[in-house]
């Protein structure tokens, strides 16, 4: 499935019209520095669209490995839900994935073996939703064919990789009426941690820190050693092989999805330009070169690698700024949204907040906000958590249920509009290969698509943090 264009292929998409550079976009394109041509016309806005109620949630899952077999366990572990069918090409990893959640009451039936098995999930007509666990290129073909088949889409990050693909997710959900939502945790906060995303969210739309000036996130973790150049942890290498020959932020939503919240991009706002730039690389080569009297890892000798570290600048049209970085070859400790500044206040990541420039607040006035500013959604979430009889307390990262898997459920069984839409998906995606365009053109400014068609000046903003609109009601198992 490396082959883009043969897997679209062989999937019918060609046909659908969804190949082509420019395909889609907005009308009326700007002059200058925009090199991707914008046509689209806005179908049907889904910022706030809520699809019919639904008591009980049933889902297919594609894609069993590292993520997917957590995604099994932490949506199965969600009141009102009903796990219908799991697929992989490996047909251990689906027998084991039935098994870890046969305790709780679910029979999936199983899909693997080949390539196309995930189409016949889709295809079913006793599913809802499907959720996408799979290397990034087939993110966007499974997404489109999912909601073409009248299905919800929850993807793994990225949703898409490219202006194109963006595109083709926001028209397929307008025309379908379908959601496709990105599992973007940062933007809800982890559950059993202390990251404090959802409390600044609140304590920005409650005026803490003022009007929002600036913002900055990341994606800093290293993954030279354990995982991309791993022989196990990704099949064929494919996260290594996003690597080769692309210079850019790879992978932006971890630190940008809060920071879209924050910032109310595509309700009240919208990112104008942006500029990026990379660094030499210095590390992974040394790495390939190190591996180089293994023949397994020959086809990677001499190739290009992205430079260890991408730095990207936005200007919105309110005129705010965000700086993204991209590091996953440092030993640098990990981060992801790390800081916003106001005209009151200022917030750097871990939890540490300032209302002059003399200092940060004490340790004391830091629990207070805390608990000041905790949003409703959370507690009730934790609340539930704290009740539950398994999901919290069995295993942690990608097997622990979050707020945005509970909140995903939530409101499809509520009737209620979705936290993150197709707009935020998009947006947080084109930052990949926009940023490779700039660093491929010595880090010119290149404008950025408005995937809202100018709906952004009216749209309701998502993230319903207090519960106004209802919901919260879903408990876990």
């Amino acid at each position: 499935m490396n082959n883009r264009r043969e897997f679209l292929k062989r999937t019918g998409l060609a046909g659908a019209g969804l190949i082509g550079a420019g395909a889609f976009g907005c009308t009326g394109s700007t002059e200058g520095r925009e090199p991707f041509p914008q046509t689209h016309k806005q179908i049907f806005n889904m910022s706030g669209y809520t699809a019919p109620k639904l008591d009980v949630v049933r889902i297919g899952i594609i894609g069993l490995g590292n993520r997917g077999s957590g995604t099994v366990t932490r949506l199965g572990c969600i009141e009102g839900v009903e796990i219908k069918a799991l697929c992989d090409l490996n047909p251990n990893k689906v027998n084991r994935a039935i098994e870890s959640i046969r305790d709780i009451g679910h029979r999936p039936d199983a899909y693997s073996g080949g390539e196309d098995e995930w189409k016949k999930v889709c295809e079913r007509s006793d599913i809802d939703l499907i959720a996408i666990v799979t290397p990034w290129d087939s993110h966007t073909p499974m997404c489109v064919y999912a909601m073409e088949n009248d299905k919800h889409a929850y993807v793994e990050l990225p949703a898409a990789t490219t202006v194109e693909e963006c595109w083709q997710l926001v028209e397929t959900s307008e025309r379908t009426r379908k959601h496709c939502i990105q599992v973007s945790t940062t933007g809800h906060g982890y559950a059993g941690t202390n990251r404090l995303e959802p409390v600044v969210l609140n304590m920005v739309r409650k005026g803490f820190f003022g009007s929002i000036i600036h913002a900055e996130g990341s994606y800093i973790h290293q993954l030279l050693f354990d995982y991309l150049f791993s022989k196990t942890m990704y099949p064929g290498q494919w996260r290594l092989k996003e690597n080769l020959n692309t210079d850019g932020n790879l992978y932006p939503q971890h630190g940008f999805v809060p920071i879209i919240q924050m910032l109310d991009i595509n309700y009240g706002d919208r990112m104008d330009y942006m500029t990026s730039v990379s660094s030499n690389d210095f590390m992974m080569e040394e790495v390939v070169e190190k591996l180089s009297e293994d023949p397994f890892w020959e086809p990677y000798m001499g190739k290009k690698l992205r430079g260890d570290i991408n730095t990207s600048i936005i200007r919105t049209v309110k005129g705010r700024t965000i700086v993204l970085q991209h590091d996953t070859s440092t030993p640098r400790p990990g981060e992801r949204f790390q800081l916003i500044s106001g005209t009151k206040g200022f917030f750097r990541a871990p939890d540490r907040f300032a209302r002059s420039h003399h200092g940060f607040v004490s340790d004391e006035e830091l629990n207070s906000l805390r608990e000041q500013y905790m949003p409703e959604m959370i507690k009730r979430f934790i609340e539930f958590s704290n009740q539950a009889n398994r999901v919290i307390t069995t295993r942690g990262g990608y097997f622990r249920t979050d707020p945005q898997d509970w909140r995903v459920i939530d409101c499809l069984r509520n009737g209620l509009p979705m936290d993150m839409d197709v707009y935020e998906a998009a947006a947080s995606s084109v930052v990949t290969q926009l940023s490779t365009w700039s660093v491929a053109n010595r880090s010119n400014s290149v404008d950025i698509p408005d995937f809202t068609c100018g709906t952004w000046k009216t749209n309701p903003r998502g993230m319903d943090m207090d519960l106004e609109r209802g919901g919260g009601t879903t408990r876990l198992l």
